[in-house]
């Protein structure tokens, strides 16, 4: 009998000894996710991004171990808690802090487009949040933090500013004051104060958000200051050396949480270059741990770098379910994967008027206007990646179409799609739009009916194929992946697949029923 205790005991210290060390995947959300914010209630970790020029605004997922998260909702859902209608391409909503005090959670951001920062609050994250409150202090990458019955915060205005604020009314308590500068880099910004043994820690970005990316931190005993940077400075950064072909590039704008077990993790934005130096995806959140000793400046990972494989000791992992294939538009609401261009008329889409479709209304707003065309999309979120849809245009006039876009902004996009011919047949059409280049590359005409249409991405290029019977698919074309990426076409979003229909006038009848969309990867 002792052996067998023996025994069992060594096996499930083994078993624990893996679990352990069961590490995990980078990015952790993939796909356009940058600036991510992270609070901890009990065991449960909610997460919050950026998502400027897209409704509804700013995504909030859920997870029990920081590694596995599932979106639960949006803290932004209606115009009147976001207004899109004046911003351009990276417009909108910049980065969002999240966090948790005394039953109730805050989100705090910044809508560049319209009346700067603001906070929304909710006893439930997944459900619906308050009207705004707007903000005094100005700049941008608001944050908060809750000390006793005070709450502070801190953003960017001129350097790296703090005052206290009541977080429900909005009203300001006492005068900004500039608390630090940061390490001098180019754009000290995406500031985050903790109190960790009797001092204040306040973490900041630096070297804006591209290859010089890094993640700094100063401490106080005072919350206002002064503030002694670490000598260890950045943190975290890949523009160094022993970063330098690493897959993960321009780390920074983080935020660190305590686990539930004690242990320390921070998240983090960084993005995967592909067809050389160029990305597409949009920055990405990461997943890092950070050993903080008592008294001692956070360490992250060890070397202040991190990996796609993460092999390090982790909370025990529950995985969530993994998302479908298919979207088979049945049920009475679209996914919370899937966005709007600024604010969209709600009249143009349809998931009931024909059961299992999702009907759009063409509108005369184009893909190339800063407004709000008929379309929904969801991010991009592989490298390698299967997109396939089934739509039927209706109703139709000349030069009315409908199909998929990958669709970085109004400049830069690709599209395939259905097009209407005067004589009652179709064109399948592949087109670029890249800044002042807008450009037919191939014209297929086609008998009306239903049209499959397909997008595969690859490193260096997307390929475009079609169908008319689901099983024989067609090359239109390839198109350079690197023609819409970050570097060519600018901006701080990512590649969206979308769906879209577009009338040839504003008198246009026209609409596509999309049968269902599938992203496999």
């Amino acid at each position: 009998m002792r052996n067998l205790v023996l025994l069992l005991g060594v096996l499930l210290g083994t078993f624990m000894g893996m679990h352990a060390q069961e590490g995990y995947q980078n990015p952790i959300i993939p796909g356009f996710h940058p600036d991510p914010s992270v609070c901890r209630v009990g065991d449960n970790y909610y997460l919050v991004t950026s998502s400027f020029e897209f409704f509804p605004g700013v995504p909030v997922f859920h997870s029990k171990d920081m590694i596995h998260w599932e979106q639960i909702g949006h803290c932004l859902t209606k115009p009147s808690q976001l207004k899109l209608d004046k911003s351009g391409a990276s417009g909108g909503i910049y980065a969002p802090t999240i966090r948790y005090n005394n039953g109730t959670f805050y989100m705090i951001t910044t809508n560049v487009s319209d009346k700067g920062n603001f906070i929304v609050h909710t006893q439930d994250p997944a459900g619906e949040w308050s009207e705004p409150v707007w903000l005094k202090q100005g700049g941008i990458d608001p944050s908060l933090y809750f000390e006793g019955d005070k709450c502070y915060m801190v953003s960017i205005p001129n350097g790296i500013c703090l005052c206290e604020i009541n977080p429900l009314t909005g009203e300001q308590l006492t005068e900004s004051k500039k608390i630090w500068n940061g390490t001098g880099g180019r754009y000290p910004e995406a500031p985050h104060i903790y109190k960790k043994d009797g001092w204040y820690y306040l973490l900041i970005a630096e070297g804006g958000t591209e290859y010089g990316h890094m993640v700094t931190i100063a401490r106080s005993r005072s919350i206002d200051g002064p503030y002694e940077s670490n000598p260890a400075n950045p943190i975290l950064t890949h523009r160094n050396e022993n970063a330098q072909n690493n897959p993960i590039q321009g780390t920074g704008h983080a935020d660190i949480v305590q686990a539930h077990d004690g242990s320390w993790w921070m998240v983090l934005l960084g993005f995967r270059p592909q067809s050389g130096t160029h990305h597409l995806l949009g920055r990405e959140t990461f997943l890092a741990p950070v050993r903080w000793d008592q008294n001692a400046w956070p360490v992250v990972n060890g070397n202040g770098t991190i990996s796609l494989q993460m092999d390090v000791p982790t909370l025990p992992q529950q995985k969530t379910a993994d998302k479908p294939v298919r979207t088979d538009f049945y049920e009475p609401y679209l996914g919370f994967e899937w966005n709007y261009l600024r604010n969209p008329d709600q009249k143009r889409y349809s998931l009931d008027e024909r059961k299992g479709f999702l009907r759009l209304k063409a509108s005369s707003v184009t893909l190339d206007q800063i407004a709000s065309p008929t379309f929904v999309g969801r991010r991009q979120e592989h490298i390698a990646f299967t997109a396939t849809t089934a739509l039927e245009l209706q109703q139709g006039s000349a030069n009315d179409e409908a199909g998929v876009t990958l669709y970085m902004n109004p400049d830069f996009h690709y599209d395939l799609y259905c097009r209407q011919l005067g004589n009652g047949k179709q064109s399948l059409v592949l087109r670029y739009r890249l800044g002042l280049m807008n450009h037919i590359e191939k014209e297929i005409t086609l008998p009306k009916g239903k049209l499959y249409l397909r997008v595969k991405g690859g490193n260096e290029h997307y390929t475009f194929l079609y169908s008319t019977d689901n099983v024989t698919f067609h090359e239109a074309g390839k198109m350079d992946t690197k023609l819409i990426s970050t570097e060519t076409a600018g901006g701080f979003t990512g590649i969206y697949i979308g769906l879209y229909a577009t009338g040839s006038s504003s008198s246009s009848k026209a609409y596509a029923d999309f049968d269902w969309f599938d992203y496999a990867y």
